[in-house]
């Protein structure tokens, strides 16, 4: 089997990982490329499953040693990448993967991968309405919200570097059209 690349970004708040873990359920043969982080586990994530919780100064040391596919320091020691490792070990077990990464990841995975990934971005309706999805998630405080808000304007202007946009404005709509795409992709 050829193993396919599937990279899924969006700003926070887009609904990404409520698609991802939708398209996981969906016998599709994936398998979530699990990120590593320098920040803090959030509510019950668990090294190994959400991430891997790494300091920001194991993050530096495995940089430093080639052992990231892409990394980006997102905000001041709060870094994000991707494990060379991780993705061997998938591939190896004969699955497609899927990853969550941020834009600038997404983007230098799809030129790492070429034609053999497929990327796409989760749009919101608007900032007004990602706003609001943060909000109600009561995760974060207002400050960290509207840092959220600053970098979605900033990731937003990415979105014509991917292969497919869909704009998340009804979930069963969104999640559809995502399996629909994958399963085209898949295809060829």
């Amino acid at each position: 089997m050829n193993s396919k690349i599937v990279i899924f970004s969006a700003p926070s708040g887009s609904g990404k990982s409520t698609i991802i873990n939708y398209l996981l359920t969906q016998n599709l043969n994936l398998a979530f490329s699990i990120s590593a982080t320098s920040r803090e586990p959030r509510g019950t994530e668990q090294h190994g499953v959400e991430y891997y919780f790494l300091s920001p100064e194991e993050f530096r040391t495995k940089i430093a040693a080639g052992e990231f596919l892409e990394y980006e320091e997102v905000y001041t020691d709060r870094y994000y990448g991707t494990l060379k490792s991780e993705v061997d070990r998938i591939l190896n077990d004969g699955h497609h993967v899927v990853f969550d990464v941020d834009v600038l990841g997404g983007v230098n995975i799809k030129k790492y991968y070429g034609e053999r990934a497929l990327s796409v971005f989760i749009q919101p309706p608007s900032i007004e309405e990602l706003r609001n999805r943060l909000v109600f998630r009561n995760t974060d405080a207002a400050e960290v919200i509207d840092s959220r808000i600053d970098r979605a304007e900033f990731e937003l202007g990415f979105a014509s570097q991917f292969d497919v946009v869909i704009v998340n404005d009804d979930l069963e709509k969104a999640k559809a059209e995502t399996l629909t795409v994958l399963k085209n992709f898949f295809e060829k």
